[in-house]
């Protein structure tokens, strides 16, 4: 049934809305896919630097001038991460994604000097391999997680829950559990694998702040340990987390991406990245934390701005998935290998089907056949390029701000475009001169 433009715009009844309850009529249970929330929220295009002429200090800069080098890990491992962007590689699992895509990314981020992160499901030795600085990620599953392994990792990162599913565990579906896969996490093959909800060791706070220690003797406190948070009670947690122990703090926005999550969890659960990262910033300069305890954000940084923004609200480091992922060539077409239509029933530039390990580009898949149209080498300098770019767009706007470091950003360098913006990014909006986030803060 098609609807008219009209009746969509007076009743909220869109064409979309239609299609959702046929198809629930047909599932008999809630839909599932991947990708990220299609919610339509306050996102970083929302705020926008201003940079000084007279007001300013008349510094003329080239982005060359500019540092982007940045330290993670500096409260107590012996051993802190060094890295010449402040972006890397999310986690992103050995099962979610292909061998081919995983060891791209660890390619890419290398030929640059940024990080990656492992994932659920254990450590790929491609990755270890060819990763500079990798981040061993530690979740409530374990599958596939051995000290062996997080011993050589350079950084572990424990992870409470993600901003694209809060709450709700990790999803493999079934058809992309192949032998190799369902080898490495012990699990029979072909079957859903869902990760548990909370981790088996530990409940609390207190808990979390033993099982850190644990993981610290474990590496011989040699390596910085982050926990990762979704952002839904942020202050709350980022002080829990920080408290227990942690290094730093990864705030996972919900517009982070995934392999697979039911629509109901990722358009209605947790809060957008713009006010996780302030919520986050405030809780730790309660507690005289800030820059003690490294901050990241992740959940729908696309290019260099959205990190410069991110920074300036607080952010030591961001990392990127889904943009890395479409480096890959996620929802590419390629000419005389590819058509999305036929094999997965959509235009490239509109999939969203990476849980049923159909990908076509071979990203999102355990097929043999499809993995193969992912070229591991073209796809790491593409993937090199991206973090260039990243980077040099960072400079640039460092740069028209007068400043000699990326990490000098703060969010007096911001201005809110909409009411929304600006009470969730807590700047003012342009031309407001400040007063409605003033007024906004004492409750009028």
């Amino acid at each position: 049934m098609i609807v008219s433009d009209e009746v969509s715009r007076r009743e909220g009844w869109t064409n979309e809305v239609f299609q959702d309850l046929q198809v629930k009529a047909e599932l008999g249970r809630y839909r599932i896919r991947g990708f990220s929330t299609f919610q339509r929220i306050a996102h970083f295009d929302d705020i926008i630097f201003i940079p000084r002429y007279i007001s300013g200090k008349g510094v003329e800069l080239r982005p060359a001038d500019v540092s982007t080098e940045t330290v993670l890990g500096t409260r107590y491992a012996k051993n802190a991460i060094s890295i010449s962007t402040p972006v890397y590689i999310t986690g992103m699992s050995y099962g979610a994604l292909s061998r081919s895509a995983k060891t791209a990314l660890a390619k890419g981020a290398a030929k640059v000097g940024t990080a990656t992160c492992t994932g659920d499901g254990g450590m790929l030795t491609e990755e270890r391999k060819y990763s500079t600085t990798m981040i061993y990620q530690v979740n409530a599953s374990r599958y596939g997680v051995t000290p062996q392994d997080m011993i050589s990792g350079d950084a572990v990162e424990v992870v409470v829950g993600q901003g694209a599913k809060p709450a709700t565990g990790g999803l493999l579906m079934g058809q992309k559990v192949s032998a190799i896969i369902a080898k490495k996490r012990e699990l029979p093959p072909g079957i859903d694998q869902r990760s548990p909800t909370r981790h088996p060791d530990w409940l609390g706070p207190d808990d979390l702040g033993i099982f850190i220690e644990m993981l610290r003797e474990v590496t011989d406190w040699r390596v910085p340990v982050q926990v990762k948070i979704p952002a839904c009670r942020v202050k709350d947690d980022v002080k829990l987390a920080a408290k227990a122990g942690a290094d730093g703090i990864v705030i996972d926005g919900m517009q982070a991406g995934t392999g697979a999550s039911s629509e109901v969890v990722l358009d209605h659960s947790g809060i957008p990245t713009l006010p996780g990262i302030v919520l986050a910033r405030e809780a730790l300069e309660e507690l005289g934390l800030l820059k003690k305890v490294y901050l990241v954000a992740s959940g729908g940084i696309r290019n260099g701005i959205d990190a410069a923004k991110a920074i300036a609200l607080g952010a030591d480091a961001v990392a990127i998935g889904q943009a890395a992922i479409i480096a890959l060539n996620c929802n590419r077409e390629l000419p005389g290998i590819t058509d999305f239509v036929r094999e997965v029933g959509v235009p490239a530039g509109y999939c969203t089907k990476c849980h049923t390990g159909k990908c076509p580009v071979g990203i999102t898949t355990q097929d043999p056949r499809l993995e193969k149209r992912l070229a591991i080498d073209e796809a790491a300098v593409r993937v090199a390029s991206l973090l260039s770019s990243m980077t040099l767009e960072m400079k640039l706007i460092t740069c028209a701000l007068g400043k000699r470091n990326v990490h000098d950003l703060t969010v007096d360098d911001l201005s809110a475009l909409n009411v929304e913006a600006s009470m969730m990014a807590k700047v003012p909006m342009v031309g407001s001169g400040g007063t409605l986030l003033k007024s906004a803060g004492k409750g009028k």
